[in-house]
């Protein structure tokens, strides 16, 4: 059971969407991206859930936020919302990042021949649950993909919950064996989910193959290292907020009661009589609009 918690907060109007922060065991206001430990136990991993599996919903962890809570993607003055493309129904595993790593935009990995995406490492966890966004959950690490979007580099990390029934006997040939065509259902959308927004297909390292669960980890704790520098302001980030709560050696490292007041700060929600649409209701909308 995580000691994390999340609170999320209404919008302040109808086309706005909710932010969701992160809280620690006492209840205090923290940054999901710097303040979660990357490690939730020996060989598991911390994940946080930005965007559940079949919503289609673009959140994700505000890197340029202070705390960085979870929101929704903005594109062209208008909320994100990813296409349902055939024969798939919005995003088809739950999806969000490990904290406590970062995809440099100024390393160029060998691998790839390109830059990070200045965000942390995305991750697939491809258990049965369906999770809830801002859960924190642990994950065992099975193999990744490297996605090539526009010339960055955008590592995804194909995961499974700890607490899943098949957790414990998993690795990425059995994603292959037991999940018939679902690796290969991965690479068809991410290679074309921003093509109905008007963009070329993505592209891939390694002809589109998974790699191991040692290639996995040992990129992931790269992305580790990079954070490091990024948090203790060895590196620039280029706007990115490390504003943090917990991290010693950190020059942006702030009490519980700063972390507070930042919340505290935001623009007030909807008023009672007004009604948040649901993630299906806005989907609809910017399709009209």
């Amino acid at each position: 059971m995580s000691s994390f918690s999340s609170k999320e907060l209404a919008p302040p109007s109808t086309l706005d969407a909710p932010r969701i922060f992160l809280k620690n065991e006492k209840g205090q206001y923290i940054s999901p991206f710097h303040d979660i430990p990357i490690y939730a136990d020996k060989y598991v991993f911390h994940m946080v859930v930005e965007v559940p599996r079949w919503s289609n919903a673009k959140m994700e962890i505000a890197t340029k936020d202070p705390l960085n809570p979870i929101k929704q993607d903005v594109k062209k003055g208008k909320l994100h919302y990813v296409a349902n493309l055939f024969p798939y129904k919005g995003y088809i595993w739950n999806y969000g990042a490990i904290p406590q790593t970062w995809e440099d935009l100024e390393h160029n990995n060998k691998h790839s021949g390109c830059c990070g995406d200045n965000d942390p490492i995305d991750v697939c966890e491809v258990g049965s649950k369906v999770s809830a966004r801002g859960e924190l959950i642990r994950v065992k690490v099975l193999g990744i993909l490297a996605m090539i979007d526009e010339g960055e580099t955008k590592w995804k990390v194909i995961a499974i919950n700890v607490d899943d029934p098949d957790a414990a006997n998993y690795d990425i040939s059995d994603v292959h064996r037991l999940k018939l065509g679902y690796l290969e259902a991965t690479v068809d959308w991410f290679r074309r989910y921003k093509v109905p927004d008007g963009k070329p297909e993505n592209e891939f390292a390694f002809n589109a193959e998974f790699k191991e669960k040692e290639f996995a980890v040992d990129i992931i704790k790269s992305t580790r290292d990079y954070w490091k520098a990024l948090v203790t302001k060895k590196t620039d980030g280029k706007g990115i907020s490390c504003m943090n709560t917990t991290v010693s050696e950190s020059p942006f490292k702030c009490d519980p009661d700063a972390a507070k007041a930042i919340v505290d700060a935001l623009p007030p929600p909807c008023e009672s009589a007004c009604t948040v649409p649901t993630d299906v209701d806005m989907w609809f909308y910017h399709q009209k609009n």
